[in-house]
């Protein structure tokens, strides 16, 4: 018998003083549609509106806003207006800041949902951060149907909750060269050479996301504390922020010198939206959200990418078929579209002491 899957995803809806409501699911599809194709018909159609309704919602918009969302350019068809540009930018930053938050959820409505059929078999608990190849990863279990109970939560958190036995894998990075020994040595406590392994998952790249054509001539870690320039944060206890002020502390900035340094999202995609839509100039996080979100991306370190394990949960025959979806050259091939991402080592299982030979214990 097939599992239930959950979908939730954002929604916003907008009422004005009369009480008019909107939703604004269909109008944002349509807004996205139109800047995509340049035209209200082709948009409609793309959508699975007749013109006649698309046109319509329009005009509801504009009334509910008390100003155009779309232009007549020569040459250039119909564009949209910067109100317009705006509610993209703003359901974009929504759906990433929301995304991890929305899928544990999911997730943990799917082990409600399908108590019964899972109490016939075990299911695997995945605690992780919220990264591209570990989104990759979930779109196949999911396609498979494979029994995974995904929380998202930060890498030290993860590690955490492995020791205590209240997850089954759990992400974290960790940077190469000089930060390596520093940003191991924070999850040491958790991780049991003696009864815990890694799997190798990818190799990212970090660095800084900026407006296209970096306007700001930003070029590394000791222009965030210049005057006038707004960064953006991860949240507290994230393996990228633990970095992040790894590096701040060599090249001596303090962190209340930096603008904005309290101004936290969630995942790499919700500091690439908030950046992208003008509310910041800089922000720190992994290659491939820069590129998602059209921003221009400096790196500045490498890192691994793992997930951790009881040493004694290989022989199982749910965590081998893991294994070999890891191991998989379809899953690689996945992982290589993602840029800043190395896959030459994805799968490949190692002991703590051969991941990190300096690590005491």
């Amino acid at each position: 018998m097939a599992m239930i899957k959950v979908q939730i995803s954002p929604q916003w809806k907008l009422r004005d003083q009369t009480g008019q409501l909107l939703d604004m699911s269909a109008l944002l599809g349509l807004l996205t549609a139109i800047q995509n194709t340049g035209s209200i018909a082709r948009a409609a159609a793309e959508v699975g509106l007749s013109y006649r309704y698309a046109w319509g919602l329009l005009r509801e918009g504009e009334q509910l806003f008390h100003d155009t969302l779309m232009a007549k350019t020569r040459g250039q068809g119909t564009t949209l207006t910067p109100l317009a540009e705006k509610l993209i930018w703003a359901d974009r930053r929504v759906a990433a800041r929301l995304s991890p938050t929305l899928e544990s959820l999911s997730s943990e409505l799917e082990t409600e949902l399908n108590r019964n059929l899972m109490e016939r078999s075990k299911t695997i608990r995945l605690h992780a951060s919220h990264g591209f190849a570990v989104a990759t990863l979930l779109h196949i279990f999911n396609n498979e149907q494979f029994p995974i109970e995904t929380q998202y939560r930060n890498s030290t958190d993860a590690v955490a909750a492995l020791s205590r036995k209240e997850c089954d894998l759990a992400g974290f990075h960790v940077p190469l060269g000089q930060f390596e020994t520093a940003a191991i040595s924070r999850y040491s406590q958790w991780l049991n050479p003696k009864s815990h392994c890694l799997i190798h998952l990818a190799i990212r790249n970090q660095g800084l996301f900026v407006a296209p054509g970096n306007p700001k001539n930003i070029r590394g870690i000791s222009d965030l504390n210049r005057n006038k320039l707004n960064f953006v944060n991860r949240q507290k206890g994230s393996g990228t922020r633990m970095l992040l002020e790894l590096m701040l502390a060599e090249n001596h900035i303090k962190s209340g010198d930096i603008n904005g340094y309290d101004n936290t999202e969630l995942t790499h995609s919700a500091v690439a939206a908030f950046i992208a839509s003008g509310m910041a100039e800089v922000g720190f996080g992994v290659q491939t959200a820069a590129h998602r979100f059209g921003l221009d991306f400096i790196p500045l370190v490498r890192e691994r990418y793992f997930l951790a394990l009881p040493s004694a949960a290989l022989d199982d025959p749910l965590f081998q078929h893991v294994i070999s979806v890891l191991q998989s050259e379809s899953y690689r091939r996945e992982i290589s579209k993602l840029a800043g991402y190395d896959s030459t080592d994805t799968g490949t299982i190692l002991s703590i002491s051969e991941a990190f030979p300096d690590l005491p214990g």
